[in-house]
């Protein structure tokens, strides 16, 4: 079984709610660390011009270049579920793993000197609820589950990497994107809203 996140860029407004749900759920005060990240992107030249938005966490990826770079075994794999953790105890802060993830997963808290990530929020899952960013989404652009159950869920036009997230043949993300058509392109700039 793999678990992993569904993401409908066609239907994000790049609100950030998402951003600032994970933040509250995690307790991060400080402005470091950001463990699901909104960006937005241009693309195109005037008169034809697109913008679109990315909401992105850990990809849970099948094959975590992240876990792989941990020199302490700090960050690791849930055999049963395929959700990639991190163990603060094991943790010796080096951001090895940081350097390792294509994708910004990790990120290192200066306050505590930790790795801080997606869990999938684990504890709510666990209580049988969805993680905060899923339910905190307005536009319902976000859901977690089985990816298999998404895929059937959503339809077989869903991706795994477009041009800003990167190339899913790395580390294999379960991550499904249903891409807006802007989101293909290369040519893209970020932009700060």
């Amino acid at each position: 079984m793999a678990l992993g996140f569904y993401f409908d860029q066609t239907r994000c407004a790049g609100c950030r709610v998402c951003q600032i749900a994970c933040k509250d759920r995690m307790d991060l005060q400080n402005a470091g660390p950001i463990p699901r990240r909104v960006a937005s992107y241009e693309v195109g030249t005037y008169p034809e011009v697109s913008l679109h938005h990315t909401s992105v966490g850990c990809n849970h990826c099948d094959n975590p270049s992240c876990v792989r770079g941990c020199p302490t075994g700090a960050m690791y794999k849930d055999e049963a579920t395929g959700i990639v953790l991190h163990d603060d105890s094991l943790c010796i802060g080096c951001r090895s793993c940081m350097m390792a993830c294509p994708y910004g997963a990790p990120q290192f808290d200066d306050e505590t000197a930790q790795i801080v990530k997606c869990d999938s929020c684990k504890a709510l899952r666990e209580a049988g609820m969805n993680p905060v960013c899923v339910d905190a989404c307005m536009m319902r652009a976000l859901d977690f589950g089985e990816i298999d159950e998404l895929r059937s869920k959503y339809g077989s036009d869903l991706v795994s990497e477009i041009p800003a997230v990167g190339d899913a043949s790395i580390t294999s993300p379960n991550l499904l994107i249903k891409a807006s058509r802007a989101a293909s392109s290369d040519a893209f700039v970020e932009i700060v809203l």
